[in-house]
């Protein structure tokens, strides 16, 4: 028999393999300052492109304001216990009508966290004779979500629609065999590369098959559609939604999450989200805070459109100069490199130590081996000029880089404190 605690230690996993060498300043790096385009980063200020405030809404007086006065009149402990409990209040509900309106659905319901929000909303809807069909490069809150589903899943290569075609044409089967139903879950915006989910061609699937349609679109509200509605807005497809997800912790800069549907739906989650019948009901700050912020989001569509200036700018300059930014159709915006771990994380020293450019990197296994992906997150708090400077960045990294500047191995056996004295 093997002890536990002695396999963890001997097998830390595909990101813990590097924490002796990575923690403290490309894992769990340590921002400063206030929450804005330029912070600092173990004492030097750092243009930051790592922050999901896409509407620059952290920082806004209204909301600061809004979170401060909910604090002092309430504290953080109100309402105390689960909402079934003895944590409902008229503020929770009211958020939750107005996100329902906003989405163009009949009811919402108000959750603490984005991520165990999803997977306590598979594990709610679907029983053991139902069936799951979903994206390969779904988030991992939705394949945590699936690991709990007793049924049977069907994953489709991702945005292949005539693949997911057949896996419906296989889930359609057995589920009719066993009196079950199907669900299909995709999302509005993929976050990792940028590319939206092909929610329009999902739903005119819904005239060849019979399913129910789950959209996670944590990174779509806010940013898409003509009024930050969503991806859904976005496709002009919403009410093909029949379950539409999204967070806080993104477009509102904040914690907590909702999910909207029909109000027998939401009745059957309020009753049986095991994450929520069991977990005290979001603070009241929080709550307010959320207000204020939606409010916004939906009487000052120039921060959208800002956000989206400042992105068109970022994307096409990229391009012009000769990047690889994939299929990115949103904000997110992947500069994909050729290179190894050792290449990249020479490259993200160098542009924070030498360049003050601190954006996140992503490695294998997340991107295929070879491949380094430099992940860029505009904000409407951003400027035109902080994208000028970016894209100068850049190209003196794509020069260094193709000159072989970033191959030292060196890399492989610095200590934090050695990077840290840089």
């Amino acid at each position: 028999m093997e002890d536990i605690f002695d396999r963890i230690t001997k097998a830390r996993g595909p990101l813990g393999q590097y924490q002796d060498k990575a923690e403290g300043y490309f894992m769990f790096p340590e921002l400063e300052g206030e929450i804005a385009p330029r912070m600092k980063f173990q004492g030097k200020e750092v243009l930051t492109w790592s922050l999901n405030n896409y509407l620059g809404l952290a920082n806004h007086p209204e909301v600061r304001k809004a979170d401060a006065e909910g604090a002092e009149k309430y504290g953080m402990a109100y309402p105390m216990g689960a909402r079934m409990m003895s944590g409902q209040t008229k503020f929770h509900i009211r958020l939750e009508n107005e996100l329902a309106a906003f989405e163009k659905k009949p009811a919402a319901y108000l959750l603490n966290f984005g991520y165990q929000g999803m997977i306590s909303i598979i594990d709610s809807l679907l029983g053991r004779k139902d069936v799951a069909v979903y994206d390969s490069e779904a988030h991992a809150c939705i394949l945590d979500g699936l690991r709990l589903h007793i049924g049977k899943r069907f994953v489709y290569p991702h945005n292949n629609i005539d693949l997911l075609r057949k896996q419906l044409e296989n889930a359609t089967r057995l589920a009719e065999a066993q009196g079950g139903g199907v669900l299909v879950i995709t999302e509005g915006v993929f976050g990792m590369a940028g590319d939206l989910g092909k929610l329009d061609e999902i739903v005119k699937l819904k005239e060849e098959f019979n399913f129910r349609f789950l959209v996670d679109d944590a990174h779509g509200f806010g940013t898409m559609g003509k009024t930050g509605a969503g991806t859904g807005e976005h496709f002009g497809v919403q009410d093909g939604i029949d379950l539409y997800f999204s967070t806080f912790a993104k477009s509102m800069a904040g914690i907590g999450a909702f999910i909207a549907s029909e109000p027998d739906i939401i009745a059957h989650l309020k009753y049986n989200m095991r994450s929520q019948i069991f977990a005290k009901s979001l603070p009241m700050p929080m709550v307010l805070g959320a207000l204020k912020r939606l409010e916004l989001l939906k009487t000052h569509p120039e921060f959208k459109d800002n956000l989206w200036k400042v992105t068109k700018a970022l994307q096409e300059g990229l391009k012009k100069n000769g990047f690889n930014i994939g299929q990115t159709q949103s904000p997110v915006t992947p500069v994909f490199f050729k290179g190894d771990v050792a290449q990249a994380t020479n490259i993200v020293i160098d542009m924070r130590e030498n360049y003050g450019i601190f954006c996140s990197m992503v490695i294998y296994p997340v991107v295929p081996k070879g491949v380094i992906m430099l992940r860029i997150i505009p904000t409407a708090a951003h400027t035109l000029d902080d994208v000028e400077q970016t894209i100068d960045v850049f190209s003196r990294v794509k020069e260094k880089l193709e000159r072989g500047d970033y191959d030292s191995d060196y890399i492989k056996t610095m200590k934090i404190s050695e990077q840290q004295g840089l």
